[in-house]
């Protein structure tokens, strides 16, 4: 049986990964990678895998990530897998350096997103080079959508032909999982204010999210009309904090509620009691969480960036604004308030556009089928196969 190892850079990523354990252990003998935490502990345990813990920082850390990379390059030599699949941009670079030096014949890196795009001066310049430093080691590149795969090419970062399995995503949709079952509609009851509009955030509360801007927008809004706005999800304040100016507004205005991130029925109740969606991302690689808000039948209002706009179609399913334009989110989520009828009508179509492109079993099946085709012939002994794709 094979041995492959999937990678992320923190265990919280595995989530990606978990579901499609009980079909890929049919075929291989999986390995989960990741920096060690409880997230991994439950998953390897729920699903009798192996996990390995590798501490890797999500930014920048010469020291630290140079101890990463040597860990990772013995672990490599001692499982010697045939292959290496490797997810989220810091585990993306150190693994497949990694696997490129021991010689691990698949070596396959999906990027979920590109933070250069947005990114300016040094910092671009780095991003861009560690993004060319895993397309290099990579034997096998999928971009997680179209916008994904024409930056990559577009901005010269690899030349290596590019795959987006389907119709992008990497997880796909639990449609039994994410409808109105009567447990979640029960839930949602304690949630949800009568007679109040509910807009509904789901990330992480960082700037890059357009967390600023979205405050910026409701506090406007909120003045005007009974509304409210939950965000769901974490601060983080190392990496990418928000602004003084939008923790003031958060603190200051009772209809804006923090709830922390929410997981399973917990969240998919929280859909559930909203009117609308809003992810006014700056960047994104395909965004879950447009996925699932459709799929509950919500109507989203999303920025016009990689990802969202190929999920929701102006008008159709959604509305589509700038990035960074607080102005235009304001009144598309002041169209949504005031507009029952068309936000109706793009509700009744958002469930149906989900399921024709992203249903779950669909998107897995491309990576299974994916997995089948570049692992043909790989039933070779290893050292056999190190030494064919050392040219690699």
């Amino acid at each position: 049986m094979l041995k492959i190892i999937r990678a992320c850079t923190v265990p919280q990523s595995l989530g990606f990964v978990k579901g499609m354990l009980p079909d890929l252990c049919k075929k291989y003998e999986v390995v989960l990678l990741s920096s060690p935490g409880e997230r991994m502990d439950e998953i390897t345990k729920e699903y009798g895998v192996r996990g390995i813990g590798i501490p890797m920082e999500r930014h920048i850390s010469i020291v630290k990530d140079i101890k990463a990379l040597v860990k990772l390059i013995r672990v490599f030599r001692k499982e010697k897998p045939t292959m290496v699949h490797s997810m989220t941009p810091k585990a993306g670079m150190l693994c497949m350096l990694a696997a490129r030096l021991t010689q691990i014949p698949v070596r396959v890196h999906t990027f979920t997103g590109l933070v250069f795009p947005t990114s300016t001066g040094i910092k671009r310049r780095i991003l861009m080079a560690t993004d060319w430093l895993t397309c290099a080691c990579a034997t096998h590149i999928i971009p997680e959508g179209e916008g994904v795969k024409n930056d990559l090419q577009n901005n010269g970062i690899t030349k290596k032909p590019l795959k987006v399995l389907g119709y992008g995503n990497v997880r796909g949709i639990d449609l039994v999982r994410f409808s109105y079952r009567p447990e979640v509609v029960q839930m949602a009851k304690s949630i949800r204010k009568d007679n109040v509009f509910t807009f509904v955030f789901v990330g992480r509360i960082v700037r890059d999210k357009g967390i600023n801007e979205l405050c910026k927008a409701f506090s406007k809004l909120s003045g005007a009309a009974p509304v409210r706005l939950i965000l769901i999800g974490r601060y983080e304040d190392s990496l990418d904090p928000i602004s003084s100016d939008t923790r003031e507004i958060i603190a200051k205005n009772d209809s804006i509620e923090v709830v922390g991130p929410k997981y399973d029925d917990d969240l998919i109740a929280y859909y559930a009691a909203a009117d609308c969606f809003v992810m006014p991302s700056y960047r994104e690689g395909f965004p879950n969480t447009v996925l699932e808000a459709g799929a509950m039948e919500l109507p989203s209002i999303v920025t016009d960036i990689n990802g969202s706009r190929e999920i929701i179609v102006e008008g159709k399913n959604g509305m589509i604004v700038p990035p960074r334009d607080a102005d235009k989110l304001y009144d598309a989520m002041k169209f949504m308030l005031q507009s029952p009828v068309e936000r109706q009508r793009m509700a009744g179509n958002a469930r149906k556009m989900i399921a024709d492109r992203f249903e779950q079993g669909y998107v897995r099946k491309c990576l299974y089928d994916y997995y089948d085709e570049i692992l043909i012939g790989q039933e070779k002994p290893l050292d056999e196969l190190q030494r064919v794709n050392t040219d690699l």
